[in-house]
């Protein structure tokens, strides 16, 4: 029987975790170690300041005390399953997860961590029509379907991802019979604006609230990122290497590192 690590950053009580479950157990034992709380753009992060803890709420089913994504996963393979799963799967996000904001999703970092310990992972996000308010259980049926068929796909080796490699999946906000299919996507090119509101609590202490930017891009010459590609009404499907080198910048920098010989 194949085994399946299943994981998110908004907590082991989301809607979007209960759909991934329901989407994934038909194809075979479906291990969950979810954080206690929300931990959305927690980023790639390991807790080193203080303990941690399995606490075990159902068969095959632990929320990760006080933990990131990335505890979820390190712990998960390191001290609680006797061998790695076939698959690690992160999810479904509550909201987008494309472009430059991949760096901040703790969504994605659990996939990262699950790909520098060489398990094939997919982090699945639902993108939202406002802010994800009302979404509920029933609004996750396109986003089951996709990661039903990727995992089953990954599984049977149908989908060879190379070493430190994953699969980043955005599902636009539609029923399965609207959406147009999917697109292998480039990540965007996020435009970053300024949402912080500044207040004052009774005590007159000034304190921030970091809010939630809206989606807006830049297009490319080609049309091939994520956002333009679930804007069209599609599942965008973006692979992503853990490698950060800008090879452009090396050539660039060369003439300047002579200099300095």
């Amino acid at each position: 029987m194949k085994t399946i690590l299943v994981t998110n950053d908004d907590g082991f009580e989301s809607w979007g975790l209960k759909s991934l479950v329901e989407a994934l157990s038909p194809l075979g034992r479906v291990i969950v170690v979810a954080p206690t709380v929300n931990k959305s753009a927690c980023g790639h992060s390991l807790t080193l300041d203080k303990p941690l803890r399995f606490v075990e709420l159902d068969d095959d089913f632990f929320k990760l005390d006080d933990g990131t994504p990335s505890d979820c996963v390190y712990l998960s393979l390191h001290s609680l399953l006797e061998r790695k799963p076939d698959l690690i799967v992160s999810g479904i996000n509550k909201g987008a997860n494309m472009g430059e904001d991949i760096t901040y999703s703790g969504t994605a970092a659990a996939a990262m961590e699950g790909t520098l310990h060489g398990v094939p992972s997919v982090a699945v996000s639902q993108v939202c029509k406002s802010r994800c308010e009302n979404i509920s259980i029933h609004g996750y049926e396109l986003a089951k379907k996709v990661v039903y068929d990727v995992a089953k796909d990954l599984l049977n080796n149908d989908i060879e991802l190379p070493h430190r490699r994953f699969l980043n999946i955005n599902v636009p906000p539609l029923k399965p019979e609207e959406a147009q299919g999917i697109k292998l996507t480039r990540a965007g090119y996020r435009i970053y604006g300024n949402d912080l509101s500044t207040h004052r609590n009774p005590r007159g202490l000034e304190y921030h609230w970091i809010g939630l930017h809206p989606l807006e891009w830049e297009a490319g010459e080609k049309r091939d990122c994520d956002f333009e590609a679930v804007e069209a009404g599609y599942v965008s499907v973006t692979p992503v290497q853990m490698n950060l080198t800008c090879d452009e910048a090396l050539k660039k920098l060369e003439s300047w590192i002579d200099t300095k010989r």
